[in-house]
């Protein structure tokens, strides 16, 4: 293959695309850059795979660590299983480019998006979806393309094409984009609470910003010039299907007005055992397109019920909502635990708070990061009555997870004011449609009754489209079969005030202005309803943190005190703990975290803090303990290893003879710091410390 390379300009900035120079033996290879972050994407075509029922399709996405100029920092030193944040990047890839293949295709397929070089600015993960299109449509593999994908965010209330590292921190949008030249693909993102019209018109930037991205790939497909593979599309025996109609077409039709999922399932089973036996005897051996033939009809009937009737499975209009109930603190050991169901899906979801040990960490090419909000999703097999291998999150999970934690993240409190690790986890315990929106529901109540301040509460929707010719159906709150059978999976989640995350995903090409505005205005209805059934269980977060959460004190120490409170071989910090039972934290800043379920033990281990670190303060009341006496006054210990000195006269009111007529060695005393020479002398009074409180405790003899 000779070299090519074509460029053009997005966001300011050049993206480039070259082929012909590296990975020549994959059906379809390109490079693909943007600054110094350069993303190799392979494309190869494989057999077919007569026994697939769906598309055999593998999108991996793989950041090498030496594209960013470190070494892994695992045990072995080189890359391992993908971390969370590559599988989030793979599915990006994967969502867009599935829709697009033929209907029927089956053909092992597999996009491979390797990171080689990262300069810390530019996204590599909008590149690789643009090199993946890129890569099929040079191949010989059948593909619908292209696409192109972008990055769209808003600083300083100018939207911005693949914003870099820095304006992404400013930006109140982060929306990934997937775009043809008529319609939008697919949209993964979160926002700040932004309104539906502001999110309308960052989809449309977005779209208006790729045409020269897909343009581009038009010429390097042209110039390469290698034709597609031979693909004969499936055929429908026209006979089969029009018998499979005339026997089960009415009672499909009546067995969709069912409620109850596993009950409309069963008669589905039913409908089809007693088609197999009236026409295997008329088609021997045709089984398995018996099969096919009775699920085509099937969802023929419901999308052309839902059309014409506006009638939805089980009875509902277009907009209506399933029953709703939630519950909360149901599981009396958790910080916080909400029950949220809405129709036949359920979420048990918890919240769990923890000290800043408890944050996550991990390696990224923007170098070592920590996390001090995580939300996992759990859909075990009883969920949907299925029977599977319990394994560990798959890639659904983990995408899920991801989608309910950025729609809660804009609310919650900051580190400064809550200086907590929140863990929220959802365990999917029943599911016919929009389980991760129902985790956003549930983490937002699971949230307040652990008593973590957030601002506002949180609900999701998920919405659905029937498109038919030019006519089209917009659906609230979907079921698994109009997920399965319509043509959009589209998820809002938000406050009263505004959307805070985002995802989307077709069947067909793309979707038009018109349905998305539509689906944005009846999404924003739906969240508001939910929102009101959510606030008659609990409206804000309770006052108190649940009495099994531990509490936490924060102070700010001077650096160089650091060393005091740690002590030789950590002696001082492991005696505190000892002896009131906390979990202590000290950062290089010198902040410095206590950690007690028992708040009486918080505050102990916080004085003992305190005297190890502390300075002495003009005008501050100590308990000290006399260390020794002179006849001039006496020497006492105010903070550890600080003494200050008593002059007799600052004794008494009175006139005192003798210092041993008042004070003795190794009494408790109340005195006042009365001034610090330049050279740190400390001069105390008991004089002016009499009839006063303390306000130090350096020195306190109970533990």
């Amino acid at each position: 293959m000779r070299y090519l390379k074509e460029s053009a300009i997005l966001g300011g900035e050049e993206i480039v695309i070259e082929t012909g120079r590296m990975a020549k033996q994959a059906s379809g290879s390109v490079l693909v850059q943007q600054g110094e972050t350069m993303v190799l994407v392979t494309a190869v075509g494989g057999s077919e795979r007569a026994d697939a029922s769906f598309l055999p399709l593998t999108c991996d996405y793989v950041e090498k660590t030496y594209a960013a100029g470190f070494i892994p920092g695992s045990y072995f030193r080189r890359e391992g299983r993908q971390a969370e944040h590559e599988i989030l990047a793979s599915r990006l890839i994967d969502r867009p480019l599935r829709p697009l293949f033929p209907e029927g295709y089956r053909s092992e397929t597999q996009v491979v998006a390797t990171v080689l070089s990262a300069d810390r600015q530019h996204t590599s993960d909008v590149l690789a979806i643009t090199g993946a299109s890129t890569a099929l449509m040079i191949s010989d593999i059948p593909w619908n393309g292209p696409i192109a994908g972008v990055r769209v965010g808003r600083v300083d209330g100018r939207f911005v094409a693949n914003p870099t590292t820095a304006e992404r921190a400013t930006s109140d949008i982060d929306l990934v984009m997937a775009c043809s030249f008529d319609n939008i693909v697919m949209v993964e993102g979160e926002a700040r609470g932004i309104s539906e019209s502001d999110m309308l018109d960052a989809l449309e930037f977005g779209q208006s910003s790729v045409r020269r991205l897909l343009e581009i790939q038009l010429r390097l497909q042209e110039a390469v010039g290698i034709p597609k593979r031979p693909y004969q599309p499936p055929t429908v025996d026209t006979e089969l299907l029009e018998q499979v109609q005339n026997l089960t077409g009415n009672a499909i039709q009546d067995s969709l007005e069912v409620h109850d999922k596993a009950a409309r399932s069963s008669r589905f089973k039913e409908i089809e055992a007693q088609l197999l036996e009236r026409l295997s005897p008329l088609f021997p051996d045709r089984e398995p397109e018996i099969a096919r033939a009775f699920e085509m009809v099937r969802k023929i009937t419901m999308r052309a019920t839902i059309v014409a009737t506006r009638k939805r499975v089980g009875g509902r209009g277009p907009t209506d909502i399933r029953p709703i109930t939630a519950e909360v603190t149901v599981l009396p050991r958790t910080h916080g635990s909400a029950l949220f169901t809405r129709g036949e899906t359920q979420a048990l979801v918890t919240t769990t708070v923890g000290t800043g040990k408890s944050d996550q960490r991990f390696e990224t090419l923007l170098g070592d990061q920590s996390r001090s909000f995580m939300l996992h999703y759990n859909f075990p097999p009883f969920s949907v009555g299925e029977v599977k291998m319990l394994r560990g999150p798959g890639r659904r999970e983990i995408g899920h997870g991801i989608l309910a934690h950025r729609a809660l993240e804009l609310v919650l409190p900051s580190q400064d004011v809550f200086p907590y690790t929140i863990r929220v986890v959802s365990e999917i315990l029943e599911s016919n449609g929009s389980s991760s929106m129902a985790t956003v529901c549930g983490g937002s109540l699971a949230l307040m009754d652990a008593g973590v301040p957030v601002s506002e509460a949180v609900a999701g929707i998920a919405m659905g489209l029937i498109k038919e010719g030019d006519r089209f159906l917009v659906l609230s709150d979907i079921l698994g079969e109009e997920d399965a059978y319509g043509d959009m999976d589209f998820k809002v989640a938000g406050t009263r005030r505004g959307i805070t995350a985002f995802q989307m995903d077709t069947k067909i090409s793309g979707i038009s202005r018109e349905v998305m505005e539509t689906a944005l205005e009846q999404a924003r209805v739906g969240r508001l309803f939910i929102l009101d059934k959510m606030d008659q269980t609990i409206s804000k977060p309770r006052p108190e943190l649940s009495p099994h959460a531990p509490r936490i004190i924060t102070i700010q120490i001077k650096t160089d005190r650091i060393r005091d409170l740690i002590g030789p071989g950590g002696k001082h910090i492991r005696g505190i703990i000892e002896a009131t039972g906390c979990d202590i934290n000290v950062e290089d800043d010198g902040t410095v975290e206590i950690a007690s379920i028992d708040s009486d033990a918080a505050q102990r281990a916080l004085e003992m803090v305190h005297g190890l670190t502390m300075e002495a303060e003009v005008g501050a009341i100590y308990l000290g303990v006399v260390s020794k006496v002179i006849d001039p006054g006496a020497f006492i210990t105010i903070l550890p290893n600080l003494d200050g000195f008593c002059h007799i006269s600052e004794l008494t009111e009175d006139r005192v003879e003798r210092v041993t007529d008042v004070l003795q060695e190794g009494d408790e005393v109340l005195v006042k710091c009365i001034s610090i020479d330049r050279a740190g002398k400390v001069k105390l009074s008991r004089r002016e410390a009499l009839g006063q409180q303390p306000t130090h405790f350096g020195l306190r003899k109970s533990s």
